[in-house]
């Protein structure tokens, strides 16, 4: 049950488009032109831009980000704070719980307000989201201590015509998805879980199927309007793209059975993940204002959702993807709710066989498999890493309005062997 202390997702909660980091594999994706905090800059400006709070009330600014891909990501949620329009005077914390970075962002921030030590009552709506630009870069090694001047710049790039023989570069993207504590990339751990779980490639094809055509369905009807804010590209005409993007680009028009079964296996001979059963490597970010209930009353502020409860856990690293098992079990817990009670749920689709392990155990909690992700999700829609617990949560909360549905559930995997999960509770 709510109360004066109860913390609320106001009105006017936004997520940018999520779009792919390269057309067709090739050309350089849509939202490539941005870095991190330009994402969340602009998630940020939208949302505070539709809520009742004027900036002025705004006392903290918390954003998830998993990982530095520009060389502004170090400035992380600071440079959200200031691109989105909020002024120098207001803190910034940059959080990071990997692909669970953007649901733990409103985990601190709800803490902030409810124990008290940081909390400006002057101030007492914070700013909470995520961004991610997955335009990882390549490090270099071997090349630390150069002479600046040649083929090192101060503050600026590397000319790779001088690099010298031993000096290396790696794409942190790839590098990224391996865990060296599990001894595996992220995909091997969902191959893993899928052979515990007895996984078939046909499930996992038609779990990716139905991701597609479910967001379609939910796209066409425009169930994504309301939360989605479109984004000025930067050099659209130029490329012959559109001026604005408006909707999440990964989702396919023509999936079928047929075509997801032409597929090879991306990441083992004989395992069951494709490219049409795996999460969609995107770019994205969100926000959204949170405060008390007392304060948004106060100030005439129409929450959306409560945050009722959140669970984090951990488990064996190389089944990664269960985590959201456990974290919902302690959410729902903290909610003083049963699975019975959910009515929508946003698991992220990491992989196929990990959704599908997660939703068997959800079953037996009493959640309905029927309620999980009815809208699609990050297999057509991306998971940009740590702006997914965010853009999930703004998801929720506007279906749960649309659906009537009382508790929601938000929950995703984390890479390393954890889970995180939110209740909401519609307004």
């Amino acid at each position: 049950m709510s109360s004066p202390q109860s913390v609320m997702i106001l009105e006017g909660a936004r997520r940018l488009p999520r779009a792919d980091i390269l057309i067709h594999n090739k050309a350089p994706g849509l939202l490539s032109d941005f870095s991190a905090t330009q994402l969340g800059g602009l998630a940020v400006e939208a949302t505070l831009k539709r809520t009742a709070v004027p900036a002025e009330l705004i006392g903290h600014v918390v954003m998830g980000m998993a990982q530095h891909s520009h060389r502004d990501s170090i400035y992380g949620a600071q440079g959200m704070r200031w691109r989105g329009g909020l002024p120098d005077d207001v803190p910034a914390l940059t959080v990071a719980r990997i692909c669970g970075s953007g649901a733990e962002a409103l985990s601190v921030a709800a803490e902030l307000m409810l124990a008290g030590l940081r909390h400006d009552a002057a101030r007492p709506f914070v700013v909470a989201g995520g961004a991610e630009s997955m335009q990882y870069p390549f490090s270099l090694y071997n090349y630390r201590g150069r002479a600046v001047g040649g083929g090192v710049q101060k503050y600026g790039p590397v000319d790779p015509k001088q690099l010298p023989a031993g000096v290396m570069l790696q794409d942190m993207l790839l590098m990224s998805l391996y865990d060296p504590g599990a001894g595996m990339a992220m995909a091997n751990t969902a191959e893993e879980l899928g052979r515990r779980y007895g996984v078939t490639r046909d499930e996992a094809d038609a779990f990716g199927l139905r991701s597609h055509t479910l967001a379609k369905a939910a796209r066409d009807a425009g169930r994504f309007d309301e939360e989605i804010e479109p984004v000025r590209l930067k050099g659209g005409a130029e490329r012959g793209e559109p001026a604005y993007l408006r909707h999440d680009t990964h989702i396919l028009e023509d999936a079928s059975m047929a075509k997801m079964s032409q597929l090879r296996p991306a990441f083992e001979a004989g395992g069951v993940i494709t490219a049409g059963n795996a999460s969609a490597v995107v770019d994205g970010a969100a926000a959204m204002v949170l405060g008390l209930e007392r304060d948004a009353r106060a100030h005439d502020a129409k929450p959306l959702a409560r945050l009722a409860g959140f669970g984090v856990a951990a488990c064996d690293p190389k089944i990664m993807g269960w985590g959201p098992v456990p974290a919902t079990r302690l959410a729902l817990k903290q909610a003083g709710i049963t699975g019975a009670d959910v009515g929508h749920v946003e698991l992220n689709e990491a992989f196929a066989p990990q959704a599908i392990a997660c939703i068997r155990d959800f079953a037996e909690m009493g959640i309905d498999p029927a309620v999980v992700n009815p809208l699609g999700n990050a297999i057509a829609l991306g998971h940009p890493l740590g702006a997914t617990g965010a853009i999930l949560t703004v998801t929720c909360a506007h279906a749960l309005r649309a659906s009537g549905a009382r508790y929601g559930v938000v929950t995703m995997c984390i890479g390393g062997g954890q889970g995180i999960s939110l209740v909401l509770e519609r307004c």
